[in-house]
């Protein structure tokens, strides 16, 4: 794919941006190299400084980055804006706690001293997608940044002057030259980076498939990996729940950015005897929604991010509807309508085998499934190759947090919606993929721990 922007409303081309070619690139990775070397022997309390500079050009700067977000990927004003709100307090986070997280640790051994230090290893790969195109960067180099390395991104091809907009920031900011770079390379060419022996590590936020791809060429290689891969996150309704708060949370959990959000809720397991409630109030949530021009604050829901994400989307859910599934709301594109949209939908008599119960659903799609018993809901919940988050509703917190150790994701949230957030670890099992970010789990995954000894 080029690397262009494409506004999602009109599919109409924007700007097209060159690739760069492979002697820009063999300068790109020295650069990267020398502003390592300049970031890794810094002071904590300089690259603070400036990490605290990268907040509040953000801050700053925050409608013009929303509206870029806006403008290459579809997502609503009023999203984009809490995006980069969310990216402020992230380099804030890491600006004020990366010190506490890096601090070496002493340990009490026969020895005359036993010290873990964490020390960064160089820099890093980050192959990063369009759904949240600052966040999803910023969340990763933020704390790789803090922590010494230097980053080179790889961004989606339909968000480059997003990844753009982000790298003149980090020089606004003070950061040397090099510690953060784009890379726009065709998708054979990130073979020849990954093997590079400038590059120490790499990081991945995408698809299983990508994932397993980058896992296996960076295996080959000797090289560190995260990575942060899809989801097919469960939704349970147990008989005791407040079924309607559940029900109105469950819209936001699965309409948020369009429903393009790896832990946004895909399947909502509902237990039989709440199924007419939790439908009747999640329909009249949906009907709320206002879908239109993500340019207008009032919209809740605009365009899919591609025209071509829109058309693999009508297929799964006629597929599935193929197989028996039924549409209460919606179930395809606006008539008429110029754009890659897709109807807010409620798919119910959803079963496994389905498309939408099987696979990734990245959009507006709703699918209840409905369990006789507990113990069926949380077979259901782990009936998937995927295990990024989950969330139990129930006024019987206990219950809850045992049922939630039962759970095979890397988080579940007891009645609220899973919300990624900087002081908490993220990550997944299964086929959502390895490794953590954020929190001091995330800042020290592309670090040396090092221990030394002295006798």
């Amino acid at each position: 794919m080029r690397f262009e922007t494409i506004n999602p409303v009109s599919n109409e081309l924007v700007k097209r941006f060159p690739f760069h070619t492979w002697r820009q690139v063999q300068t790109i990775l020295k650069k990267s190299e020398t502003g390592f070397d300049i970031n890794r022997t810094s002071t904590l309390a300089i690259r603070s400084k400036r990490m605290k500079a990268l907040a509040d050009l953000l801050e700053n700067k925050k409608l013009y980055c929303a509206q870029m977000i806006t403008l290459e990927m579809g997502k609503p004003i009023k999203e984009a804006i809490a995006e980069i709100e969310k990216c402020v307090k992230t380099c804030q986070y890491f600006a004020d706690n990366a010190k506490f997280f890096l601090a070496d640790e002493t340990l009490t051994t026969e020895y005359s001293s036993s010290i873990i230090s964490y020390m960064p290893l160089g820099t890093i790969l980050a192959i990063m997608p369009w759904n949240f195109p600052f966040w999803q960067v910023l969340r990763f180099a933020a704390p790789a940044v803090m922590a010494g390395n230097s980053v080179l991104l790889k961004p989606a091809p339909n968000v480059p002057q997003c990844a753009l907009l982000l790298e003149e920031l980090f020089q606004q900011a003070a950061f040397p030259e090099g510690v953060f770079q784009n890379l726009f390379i065709e998708h054979n060419k990130v073979r020849w980076v990954i093997e590079d022996a400038h590059v120490a590590a790499v990081t991945l936020t995408g698809s299983d498939a990508a994932g397993a791809a980058v896992a296996a060429l960076a295996g080959k290689n000797i090289k560190k990996t995260v990575l942060e891969l899809g989801g097919s996150d469960p939704f349970i309704v147990l008989e005791d729940a407040n079924v309607k708060e559940a029900a109105r949370t469950a819209v936001k959990a699965r309409m948020i950015n369009g429903g393009q959000s790896c832990i946004a809720a895909k399947r909502f397991i509902v237990m039989e005897t709440v199924f007419s409630d939790f439908v009747r109030e999640y329909v009249d949530g949906l009907l709320q929604l206002k879908m239109g021009d993500p340019t207008d604050s009032s919209v809740d829901i605009g365009p899919m991010a591609r025209q071509d994400l829109a058309d693999k989307l009508e297929k799964q859910v006629k597929d599935s509807m193929r197989m028996g599934a039924e549409a209460l709301i919606g179930g395809g594109k606006p008539h008429a309508t110029a754009g890659a949209y897709f109807n807010p939908t409620l798919l119910v008599k959803v079963r496994p085998g389905m498309p939408v119960f099987d696979q990734e659903v990245f959009g507006p799609i709703a699918s209840v499934i409905t369990a006789k018993t507990i113990n069926e809901a949380i077979e259901l919940a782990n009936k998937t190759k995927y295990g990024l988050g989950a969330s139990i509703w129930t006024v019987d917190a206990e219950k809850a947090q045992r049922l939630a150790r039962q759970i095979q994701a890397g988080s579940v949230f007891i009645n609220q919606m899973v919300v990624s957030d900087p002081r908490l670890p993220f990550g997944g099992v299964k086929n959502s993929g390895y490794g953590r970010e954020l929190a001091a789990w995330g800042i020290r995954e592309f670090t040396n721990v090092k221990t030394i000894v002295v006798k």
